[in-house]
């Protein structure tokens, strides 16, 4: 079944960020960000900490959390103005949920799904599982997308093409830009979502969203593409604008933005 887009109504506003740490973030720029932030949504990812682990007002937003039951390790937190229909932390597979990996809000005319991808970590150790980990999630996402339009941000863990990262060469076997990943990454796309900055941006190079902190890449601009917006393709025309917001610091990524009409 084919579900029809939403009537346009207004524009929304959107924020995705890594912050690598979000009790470390909060120590540094993380109050400033989000003092000055206008964004309707935000999601962060690899918070790295429980909601009783921290003492910090989040107002005007309400916070939705999806920590992982290992403390000091990945998980989910969204960030919201306008209370959802239903939220859910279920991907469907316990090696995955209980590492807090996904994070889906259901609102009237769509879903958001904030996710942090699983690295496939040095030497490929995860591989094998990060491939079944890509299946279960695309068939999750399509089973969304048949009930509603989906907006999915976060970090994917994943450069799809070489235009995407600084080295390509050099990192053909490096995870996150494996062929396997990237070939997952591309079946997600052809099953019906769009990478918003590469649709307004489709040649623009040296734009990246996560840069090693070991070799001082920032500084260099030697960054990966690798946190994303996807959108439903049913909403290309709904697609206001799309941005890297790299002069954002605290983080080894750095936030990006959507705007779109709903």
């Amino acid at each position: 079944m084919r579900v029809s887009c939403m009537e346009i109504n207004m524009t929304l506003k959107l924020q995705s960020w890594n912050v690598n740490g979000l009790r470390a973030v909060i120590g540094k720029n993380f109050p400033q960000y989000l003092a000055g932030n206008s964004s309707d949504y935000i999601c962060l990812q690899e918070i790295k900490t429980m909601p009783d682990q921290i003492d910090f007002d989040f107002s005007p937003y309400t916070a939705y959390w999806h920590s992982a039951d290992r403390k000091g390790y990945a998980g989910t937190l969204t960030l919201v103005k306008d209370k959802p229909l239903s939220v859910s932390r279920r991907l469907g597979a316990d090696e995955f949920d209980k590492e807090g990996r996904v994070l889906t809000l259901e609102y009237p005319e769509f879903y958001l799904v904030n996710v942090y991808s699983p690295n496939s970590k040095r030497e490929l150790l995860r591989l094998k599982e990060r491939m079944y980990y890509e299946d279960l999630f695309r068939e999750y996402l399509l089973t969304l997308k048949e009930k509603k339009s989906v907006i999915v941000c976060g970090d994917l863990n994943v450069a799809h093409k070489e235009i995407d990262l600084k080295n390509p060469a050099a990192n053909r076997k490096t995870a996150g830009f494996t062929d396997e990943e990237r070939e997952k990454f591309g079946q997600l796309l052809d099953s019906g979502f769009i990478d918003s900055f590469r649709h307004f941006y489709p040649d623009m190079e040296e734009a990246y969203t996560w840069w090693s902190y070991i070799t001082r890449a920032r500084e260099r601009n030697a960054g990966w593409r690798i946190d994303f917006f996807l959108v439903s393709d049913c909403l290309k025309n709904n697609l206001v604008s799309a941005s890297i917001h790299a002069d954002v610091m605290g983080s080894d990524h750095c936030p990006v933005e959507l705007e779109i009409k709903i």
